[in-house]
């Protein structure tokens, strides 16, 4: 029987950790991994050449910049976990936040700012929410996200984002929740990973801005939101983030190629349920 060939999508000067890692379980899985390199010039040709023998692709890049080759491995049919269509809802805060709203997922408070300075002065002023969290629309690891604790501070704020890049991206005003960041990673169907992210020198504490991780218990209601959001965002493998509001657990975001080493003794079983997963999703695709 031959051996499953999975295409691995990765960016670096060189093969980290989790790379080695992922090559090392391969292995002992019989699994034949194809890396690929996004950070190096690779045309094309190159590509399609290199996942021709392929049954799926795994993407392990964050970056934007990832979903165009994506897209590009989708449109010659090969199966992509997680596919480009999960970005829509992941990666855009705003169509997540409504997307929550039309389910009854409970999110902070958020609206949309208008791209005319005085008029998204005047939206935070209704909003009304002191300090509130300025977000631009897309962006990870914590990038572009600010809490201003008045109206001239949102404005220096929201002028800052839009300095950075060569147009202005939508930004978002989110209400702040002292609280600290719990990540629950989902892999598949199930609940693999639940961390509690914490930071005593700053208010963020997602990203990678925590620096402090422990293991915390999943209760009941937290399990079935979990699932909620799982099947409304449709990712196979995915890190989502909530706070807690009083005794109420609010979703701030998910995350497609979730962080695996914030327990690192717990890493290569995330990594062996991984590869797990795309053994099973490689018996459901087509080529």
């Amino acid at each position: 029987m031959k051996n499953l060939v999975i295409g691995y999508l990765w960016s670096g000067k060189k093969l980290g950790k989790e790379e080695k890692i992922f090559l090392k379980v391969a292995k002992k899985k019989n699994i034949r991994l194809i890396m690929i390199n996004i950070f190096k010039n690779i045309d094309e040709n190159q590509l399609e050449q290199k996942l021709k023998d392929c049954k799926i692709v795994y993407n392990n890049v964050a970056e934007e910049f990832a979903i165009e080759y994506v897209k590009t491995i989708e449109e010659w049919g090969k199966k992509v976990i997680d596919s480009s269509e999960v970005y829509y809802y992941t990666e855009d805060k705003w169509m997540f936040f409504l997307k929550c709203k039309e389910k009854n997922i409970p999110t902070p408070e958020t609206i949309l700012l208008c791209e005319n300075i005085t008029l998204a002065k005047k939206e935070l002023k209704n909003f009304n929410k002191w300090p509130v969290i300025l977000k631009r629309v897309e962006g990870t690891c914590g990038e572009f996200v600010e809490k201003a604790q008045n109206l001239e501070e949102a404005g220096k704020i929201i002028r800052k984002f839009w300095k950075k890049g060569c147009e202005r991206h939508p930004i978002i005003a989110q209400e702040f929740i002292d609280s600290p960041s719990y990540r629950v990673t989902v892999i598949g169907k199930k609940i693999a990973q639940a961390i509690i992210k914490e930071n005593k020198s700053g208010w963020k504490a997602t990203g990678v801005h925590a620096k402090k991780f422990k293991k915390f218990k999943v209760d009941k209601n937290l399990k079935k939101l979990v699932k909620r959001i799982r099947e409304l965002a449709k990712i196979n493998i995915c890190g989502i983030d909530f706070v807690k509001k009083g005794k109420n657990w609010i979703v701030l975001e998910v995350n497609a190629q979730p962080a695996f080493d914030f327990v690192e003794k717990e890493r290569e079983r995330l990594i062996y349920l991984t590869l797990n997963l795309l053994q099973e999703e490689a018996k459901k695709a087509k080529i």
